[in-house]
């Protein structure tokens, strides 16, 4: 299972780090595919930010020098660091795990290759 947390309402500019804590037993250690995907309201699900099991990451245009995703050391938790945030950031933030298989560029933003997605957890950022 996978479970987030962190999200919150922040001005503009500010920074916010959601987490996403992975529990139960099966999870690949060394063979996964982690994504932050985020949506609002009537627009598909749009992958954020991604790490995978080599330690590579991805982000999408939108995001790059400002989101960062990584891995706490030994520990099945996973974080996205939000800095410098707009209001076009606002909305449901998930974590997700592609299980046996490593992130690529070419299809890392794809939800259905994701097998478990973790409930959400909501940023508001305001102008």
């Amino acid at each position: 299972q996978l479970s987030e947390s962190g999200g919150g309402s922040v001005q503009a500019g500010g920074s916010l780090t959601l987490s996403c804590a992975v529990s139960g037993s099966g999870f690949p250690e060394d063979w996964f595919c982690m994504g932050w995907f985020r949506q609002t309201p009537g627009k598909e699900r749009e992958a954020v930010a991604t790490i995978d099991s080599h330690g590579d990451t991805y982000a999408a245009d939108s995001v790059k020098g400002r989101f960062v995703s990584s891995r706490g050391n030994g520990e099945n938790i996973f974080s996205l660091h939000m800095n410098g945030l707009k209001p076009e950031d606002t909305g449901m933030y998930y974590c997700a795990v592609r299980l046996k298989g490593l992130c690529f560029r070419n299809d890392y933003d794809r939800p259905q290759t994701y097998h478990v997605w973790g409930h959400g957890t909501q940023v508001t950022v305001s102008s």
